[in-house]
């Protein structure tokens, strides 16, 4: 089955409130379908009033990119998908992962536990089954996981409507190997977060000190070139061979691909 395009924009608060809400309302008028807050406690507001504002002055789907999930107890963060999903009327999609390279010093800084990875996935699937259990049988929260190694991508096959995969310089045909399984599943959701255009590097998506030309050398599928044209033909291309069709730039970019939205979103 070949699922249409969409787009989603990860627009951190790294500006005043007006600033960011007239982005987000440029964002929607461009076309996209789903604006996304980062999970970085402390420096910025909590992903769940930046949401509900979102999604009660526009009509963007909202999600996180991702929830961390041993930043806090299972039940709260599903209850905070619940909740936003149901005051959304369903237009909240809940990403969650295991954590970005380094949450451990995070999580000793918030004085919370260092547990190893296999446990944190375990708290990914606590956190879904809690989710489930309260929307009940009439809702269904979209879950949206970020996932590299096996365990992960057998536990996203089993639970997630979404899966992304937490890349950086892997070249083309690894991810398409990653990609494997699920695109003969067929029932799972492909997206790819492409977090540098250009020489151009997005806030909250990649390392500060990512590196574009390296990116580019390796065929690395973190980078778009940033012309507009360029990026529609490679973006069909990641479609067709690996199965892409849910693609999240950062909010930095949004503008410049609003053309590439145009043309291409629900194709």
């Amino acid at each position: 089955m070949t699922r249409p395009f969409r787009f989603g924009v990860v627009a951190p608060l790294m500006t005043d409130v007006v600033t960011w809400r007239d982005r987000a309302r440029r964002i929607a008028d461009s076309g996209y379908s789903t604006l996304l807050v980062p999970d970085f406690p402390l420096t910025q507001p909590a992903p769940g009033p930046m949401l509900a504002t979102v999604a009660a002055s526009t009509d963007l789907h909202v999600g996180t990119w991702v929830y961390a999930s041993p930043l806090r107890p299972a039940w709260m963060t599903a209850w905070e998908a619940h909740s936003l999903s149901l005051l959304t009327d369903g237009r909240f999609e809940m990403g969650i992962g295991t954590g970005r390279p380094g949450i451990e010093d995070e999580l000793r800084d918030k004085k919370l536990p260092v547990v190893p990875p296999g446990e944190r996935l375990t708290q990914v699937r606590e956190t879904v089954e809690a989710l489930r259990d309260l929307d009940g049988p009439d809702l269904h929260t979209p879950v949206a996981m970020a996932v590299l190694g096996p365990k992960a991508r057998a536990l996203a096959a089993e639970v997630a409507d979404t899966v992304t995969f937490a890349l950086g310089d892997q070249p083309r045909a690894e991810v398409e190997r990653l990609a494997c399984d699920f695109r003969t599943a067929g029932n799972v959701e492909l997206a790819l977060a492409v977090p540098v255009i250009g020489d151009a590097v997005a806030p909250h998506m990649a390392p500060p000190d990512t590196d574009p030309a390296a990116l580019r050398a390796a065929d690395a599928l973190t980078v778009l070139p940033d012309d507009p044209a360029a990026a529609i033909e490679e973006i069909q291309r990641r479609r067709e061979e690996i199965g892409f069709s849910y693609f999240v730039f950062g909010a930095d970019f949004a503008e410049t691909f609003a053309p590439l939205v145009a043309e291409l979103a629900g194709r």
